[in-house]
């Protein structure tokens, strides 16, 4: 049996992934890391890739990202 995981994924405003550590309004800490800051939070399935829309709150995403792990278990417990 496969691990599914599902996570919440920090965003640049072009949809790339933000690993750089940043102030909790999204801008860089470092300025000359070359990060343009994080402008929105992306719920990633490990089987479906990007799930829904993306959430410009991270509290907004924790919701869908439960809901869709309620989902891949719901879909475990039909089999």
């Amino acid at each position: 049996m496969v691990r599914i995981l599902v996570r919440i994924e920090s965003r640049h405003a072009d949809n790339s992934p933000c690993t750089h550590s940043v102030k909790p309004s999204g801008k860089p800490r470092d300025p000359n890391s070359g990060c343009p800051g994080r402008t929105a939070f992306a719920v990633v399935c490990s089987e479906h890739g990007d799930v829904g829309n993306l959430h410009h709150v991270k509290a907004a995403a924790e919701p869908a990202a439960r809901d869709h792990r309620d989902e891949h278990r719901t879909a475990l417990a039909v089999r």
